[in-house]
């Protein structure tokens, strides 16, 4: 196994193997930072479907910036070997973590799930699906902060699949209904997952176990989740409910949005959250009651003429005014009376907008009266609603114009580019098809590679900006060192010529010369420990680069 990749990542160790790469610990020797590095298998580089996995995964998780995800530093071939090179995240995966505890505890549980549905959530709102949510891609640090890795059969939304079987990759103690009967891609697989890791995380174990992969997912597709309470009835009520909306198996009674099934792990330990009645999907509401009309009594027939005549008055001038009093109701002649009723505000956030209209209308309001404002949202992905002037829930006129703003996008939330190449930063702007002006300030830098970007202003790390307007960045480039070569370094001591070629961002290397075909006198005439000649020669350019050096002779 090679030593150093690229000549920057120095291998320390061995961190573990998977399916298709090797992963070891590595020593960035350009920032000064522990790194992981997946290379790859030999044997794979050649099989196009495992490479283009590979590239996959390096695509997927480099377009993620979330606190609770492994970032990806960079990607790249060495020696026909494909490398990328992630965070190195101290720890033992979420796996270990139940094999020595077992089952944890709630607020432990519930706190581990937040983190991974909030880093679900934004993968979504990023077109990702992760396909592969199992304890055994989490990592857990010591301040009990997780990452998700492994994004080695995410898919975009927009992605072709590999192979007919693509759709049934993954896990099969985590593995969707829906995938099973190999049904596409959503992000309802990644949510029925992570519905899987927490009833795991509450009771030490899987709900499904088999003999094989097929048998547990026929489980999956067949048997409805055990209980967590009857593993523990001192779990609230509102616990078990998010795993039951979580791992249904009709998509139609599963969360939509990673979002929905994070406000409730947010409420689930609140007070007023624990002793809620249990989810039952799929229940049928209670019909209406019916009305049993009592038979008129047959006294009624004999009663006195005159009686029935003015009775009959009576209901028809009732009928009348009842009339009259719809025409009006229902024509608006009368200001503030007319036919306008009282409508709860439907839910429609994180809804798309064809998708909001129809429940809208089905809830009674006029769509005619309902206008759209587009704006940027930290998390919402374009085309979907942010929200709108009734809230959720809020009673109100069928005849109240709407305004119902909707997502153009999410922001483009600016990163640290320091320690980064300057062409890599530029390809990524223009894949993010975001509007930035790179102002660059090229600096002489010895002792780093050109093209390195080392100080940034403008826009900091943090800053969010709307990606479709143009915003402007600065940042400060090594350049590549150049100089002739001094003449007055040779007959100057060894040590001392190194010195100073170093010091003006020079690599020297140094080479003894061979004194077998000197005579004795010519043995006692030589200077030992000065330089000779070097190579370049004297006044020769000498420009920084990978593999740049000048040679200093001597005997």
């Amino acid at each position: 196994m090679v030593k150093m990749i690229s000549d920057r990542y120095e291998i320390l160790d061995n961190l573990g193997e998977g399916g298709m790469a090797d992963v070891y610990l590595a020593m960035d020797t350009i920032l000064n930072r522990k790194v992981a590095v997946k290379i790859l298998r030999g044997e794979l580089s050649s099989d196009p479907i495992a490479l283009v996995r590979f590239q996959r995964e390096a695509n997927a998780a480099s377009k993620l910036n979330h606190p609770n995800v492994v970032d990806v530093y960079d990607v790249g071939e060495y020696q026909n070997k494909h490398y990328i090179v992630m965070e190195y995240v101290g720890g033992k995966t979420l796996k270990q973590l139940l094999s020595q505890r077992g089952a944890l505890h709630k607020e432990e549980a519930v706190n581990i799930m937040k983190q991974l549905t909030s880093a679900v959530e934004h993968a979504h709102l990023n077109n990702i699906i992760h396909r592969d949510i199992k304890p055994q891609n989490v990592m857990v640090k010591d301040d009990g902060t997780v990452k998700m890795m492994d994004f080695g059969i995410a898919l975009a939304h927009d992605a072709v699949q590999l192979t007919q079987s693509d759709a049934v990759l993954g896990s099969a103690h985590y593995l969707a209904p829906e995938t099973t009967r190999g049904e596409p891609a959503t992000n309802q697989i990644d949510i029925y997952a992570l519905g899987i890791v927490f009833y795991e995380l509450l009771t030490g174990s899987v709900p499904f176990k088999g003999d094989n992969p097929v048998q547990i997912a026929m489980r999956h597709l067949r048997e409805e989740v055990p209980s967590v309470r009857e593993f523990n009835p001192t779990l609230p009520q509102s616990i078990e409910n998010i795993i039951i909306k979580a791992t249904a198996k009709n998509r139609a009674f599963r969360y939509k949005t990673a979002r929905q099934m994070l406000y409730d792990l947010n409420t689930c330990l609140l007070p007023e959250n624990q002793n809620v009645e249990k989810v039952m999907l799929g229940a049928d509401r209670e019909p209406a009651k019916t009305v049993v009309m009592q038979p008129t009594s047959m006294a009624e027939d004999h009663e006195d003429p005159r009686k029935k005549r003015n009775l009959i008055i009576g209901i028809g001038t009732a009928a009348v005014a009842v009339l009259l009093a719809v025409i009006i109701y229902f024509s608006g002649i009368i200001p503030g009376f007319s036919f306008d009723p009282m409508i709860t505000m439907p839910d429609i956030v994180n809804y798309s907008k064809e998708d909001a209209e129809e429940m809208l209308v089905n809830a009674g309001f006029d769509i005619s009266k309902v206008s759209y404002k587009e704006e940027l949202d930290d998390e919402i992905i374009s085309g979907y609603v942010i929200g709108a002037n009734v809230e959720t829930g809020e009673k109100t006129r069928k005849s109240t114009a709407l305004e119902i703003r909707v997502s153009k996008g999410v922001y483009y939330t600016i990163q640290d580019y320091t320690g980064k190449k300057l062409s890599d930063i530029e390809a990524q702007f223009e894949k993010d098809a975001v509007k930035i002006k790179i102002h660059t300030e090229y600096r002489m830098e010895k002792d780093t590679t050109p093209n390195l970007i080392l100080e940034q202003s403008g826009l900091k790390e943090g800053d969010k900006i709307d990606p479709n307007e143009e915003t402007e960045i600065r940042f400060v480039v090594s350049a590549s060192v150049k100089f002739a070569i001094p003449g007055d370094i040779i007959g100057m001591p060894l040590n001392e010529a190194k010195k100073k070629l170093n010091d003006i961002g020079a690599a020297v290397v140094l080479e003894p010369l061979s004194t077998s075909d000197l005579s004795e006198e010519e043995l006692e005439a030589i200077e030992k420990g000065v330089v000779i000649r070097c190579n370049p020669e004297v006044g020769s350019e000498y420009e920084q680069a990978d593999k740049a050096y000048i040679t200093l002779y001597y005997y």
